[in-house]
């Protein structure tokens, strides 16, 4: 072959591998602006009762209680949903946002408590906002801005007459800072995720959760509290004052079935395979057992 030909089909073939490697490119391009985007959350807003509406969808259930002066606000969900949850609000009145209520210290309750700026009140138990203040979304001196300002022991009461709006700690559960708010005039009461819905619950031990208290404290609410008919539950549906009582025998069952598969000296991993609960809890939601009965196991212990 003569020398010419064979530089010039070496130029061919480099020629050839570039094509190629730039058709390759402008697929992998391609491909890359075609994959599909994360749809964004939607939320979804639905009238509880007069002037109180549930925002439901990007974390935990919001409440909007429409006042006189503006409204008041029960949780603000992941980081990133202030917007969606003030566009769902100007869906039914224009008043301003003028209080934000934190039922406890979770990103998914209080991530986008800083979307509201303004004249706002912030207001939570008080062993919510000392776990608040360690939460990375709290650090700098602009985020600070938006912790909680009042804070209350054991029970608060804010606005007056038809407005008035209770708040709640009866000790520890999800967290040890949940609090159960309540609105009088409508019999209807926000549980935050200490009564999220028919499931195992979350046992946040790293601020103040725990389970042998769990029982105890929904006893004390049931007991504590008049007068509510409807409950705006963490994560589920609205459900009614009998399901949140309902709850509470769930929780000392689950404590009381665990007790005693410790005590006949089941490991913990045992007791959560063989545990059976009464016909009456068939339908709940059983996906955190297995947690629950380790951190009972280690309160017991």
């Amino acid at each position: 072959m003569m020398p010419g030909t064979e530089r010039g089909l070496s130029m061919k073939r480099l020629s050839v591998l570039i094509g190629l490697l730039l058709v390759g490119g402008i697929s992998l391009m391609a491909a890359g602006q075609q994959q599909p985007q994360r749809p964004p959350v939607s939320l979804e807003i639905q009238k509880v009762k007069d002037n109180l509406y549930m925002i439901t969808g990007g974390g935990g259930n919001s409440a909007a209680f429409i006042t006189e002066k503006g409204v008041v606000l029960v949780d603000t969900k992941n980081p990133g949903m202030g917007p969606g949850i003030l566009e769902k609000i100007k869906s039914i009145t224009d008043k301003p946002v003028r209080m934000i209520i934190n039922t406890h210290t979770h990103g998914d309750h209080v991530g986008s408590n800083s979307a509201f700026t303004g004249a706002i009140e912030f207001v939570a138990q008080e062993n919510c906002k000392t776990s608040m203040e360690k939460m990375p979304i709290f650090q700098t001196e602009e985020s600070k801005k938006f912790l909680p300002s009042k804070t209350y022991k054991d029970k608060l009461s804010v606005l007056k007459g038809k407005e008035r709006i209770d708040l709640y700690y009866f000790g520890p559960g999800h967290t040890g800072g949940d609090s159960l708010v309540v609105f009088p005039a409508l019999k209807t009461m926000h549980s935050g995720d200490l009564f999220s819905g028919k499931v195992a619950p979350i046992m946040d031990t790293n601020n103040g959760g725990g389970g042998l208290e769990y029982p105890k404290t929904l006893a004390k609410a049931a007991a504590g509290i008049r007068g509510v008919e409807t409950v705006i539950t963490g994560h589920s549906p609205v459900m009614n004052w009998n399901d949140f009582k309902e709850y509470g025998e769930f929780m000392q069952v689950l404590v009381d079935a665990v007790k005693k598969a410790k005590i006949g000296g089941r490991t913990a991993d045992e007791a959560a395979a063989e545990l059976k609960l009464p016909e009456k809890f068939k339908e709940y939601g059983m996906g955190r057992l297995k947690a629950d009965v380790a951190i009972i196991y280690k309160e017991l212990n």
